[in-house]
């Protein structure tokens, strides 16, 4: 089979998976608007526009730019509609807003792309997003207003955003264009400061999962480029000392989680969320009740930090290890983009977000199923927020420059060349030893 057979094979493959995920988004759609007393028109504008989108971005980049792989993109539309399918369960606005969010954050993937496009404007634009990054949580402090302990949203009337959310696009761009080049002394004292000025910042807004990420983020590109364990594990212990020290002086934060692990015993106060999260999801079993019958959505959080149960519970267990699947799909693309990236900053930027996003999604689903402390950190693509879906889509874009396409297989026929027969060897001539001066005759 030709090249050009198997890229048209591979083409038809992209439109078969194109095809399926629409079938699922269709009946998700069917399900939602069944529940409705009226049908609304707004609401299936916002669902039929959001497949006609993902249909017209797939044959614009096949037909158009030529991209010869799509997988990755399909994940992020996979996982960005079953979040819409969870708005609109809820309410109308929460679907267009989330429409508009996930519209946004394409349109912050593709500019990324340009950004990032050419190495040398990545690593010259480090400098101001870095000063961006610390400006934005400056004016957090300045400006945000404390919520549900935390002040990490910034009200601007209309809407209101989450710039730490923002900030995860800075963090490893800078980290991965300070990195770039040869390990150097200046290069990683810098990344030190900037990383010490973000972390600090969300430790004084309460944000602590945010900070656990970030921290764990630099942990990861420090470790990529330099590769020494023993460094990692001191800046490790002085990161526990300090947490030492602040639990120490501030009681409060070991207060948020005391009832780790014990969440039965707190069923009714601060383990009301995770046990309500256990109790209704396992009882979707494996198809779940159906989209809008669940009894968590009537939970505090239901569409945020709790949306992962959510899922199990109205959509079914199938669905959750769907979409903790496509999160590791994403992380090896991520290791094989970096393998064959064409320099250090796309690699380290590639494994650094999938890092990032991993990491995100672990405290997510292990912090409301009591794996891990409750931190109240988003699942990324699918809970509800704007400031959260532009920022996943703007991760995903590290990886997708890293450049390495899921490459189809090609037909295993080896093709021996026949080399010529060996030519006769020719026995040289047998040389007679030359007799020595007045040897023997």
């Amino acid at each position: 089979m030709s090249d050009k057979a198997v890229k048209k094979q591979y083409k038809f493959q992209q439109v078969t998976v194109m095809a399926l995920m629409t079938a699922f988004q269709l009946v998700c759609a069917a399900c939602v608007l069944c529940r409705q007393e009226e049908l609304s028109l707004t609401m299936v504008y916002i669902f039929f526009g959001y497949i006609a989108a993902e249909w017209i971005y797939m044959l614009l980049g096949v037909l158009v730019t030529g991209n010869d792989y799509f997988e990755l993109e399909a994940i992020a539309f996979f996982l960005s509609g079953i979040g819409l399918t969870v708005c609109a369960s809820f309410s109308e606005s929460y679907a267009l807003k989330q429409l508009i969010a996930i519209g946004i954050g394409l349109a912050v993937y593709l500019i990324m792309l340009l950004l990032i496009k050419d190495v040398h404007v990545a690593n010259f634009l480090r400098y101001p997003a870095a000063v961006g990054a610390i400006l934005v949580l400056a004016a957090n402090l300045v400006l945000a207003e404390t919520t549900n302990g935390t002040l990490n949203w910034i009200d601007l009337g209309f809407f209101s955003i989450q710039p730490s959310e923002l900030v995860k696009i800075a963090f490893i761009w800078v980290g991965a264009a300070s990195l770039d080049k040869l390990l150097s002394a200046t290069s990683l004292t810098k990344y030190i400061i900037f990383s010490l000025g973000c972390i600090g910042a969300l430790f004084l807004m309460r944000d602590f999962g945010t900070a656990l990420i970030f921290f764990f983020t630099f942990i990861l590109i420090a470790f990529l480029r330099s590769g020494d364990i023993r460094t990692i594990a001191l800046i490790c212990t002085v990161a526990l000392m300090g947490a030492a020290l602040i639990i120490y002086f501030k009681p409060y934060v070991a207060n948020r989680f005391s009832a780790y692990r014990h969440v039965w015993d707190f069923i009714d106060t601060t383990g009301y969320q995770q046990t309500r999260v256990l109790i209704y999801s396992a009882s979707g079993g494996l198809f779940g009740l159906g989209i809008g019958e669940g009894y968590l959505r009537n939970i505090y959080a239901a569409s945020t930090d709790l949306v992962f149960g959510l899922i199990c519970e109205e959509m079914g267990l199938l669905l959750g290890i769907a979409v903790l699947l496509s999160f590791a799909v994403i992380a090896f693309f991520a290791v094989k983009s970096a393998k064959q990236a064409p320099s250090t900053f796309y690699a380290i930027a590639a494994v650094a977000a999938a890092g990032m996003l991993l990491f995100q999604l672990s405290l997510n689903v292990f912090g409301i199923t009591d794996l891990l402390p409750l931190t109240g950190v988003t699942l990324p693509f699918v809970s509800r927020g704007g400031s959260s879906m532009l920022c996943s889509w703007g991760l995903l874009a590290f990886i997708r420059a890293a450049g390495a396409p899921f490459t189809p297989p090609k037909p295993d026929i080896a093709v021996k060349k026949r080399l010529p027969p060996n030519p006769p060897t020719v026995n040289p001539p047998r040389v007679q030893p030359s007799k020595a001066k007045g040897g023997r005759s």
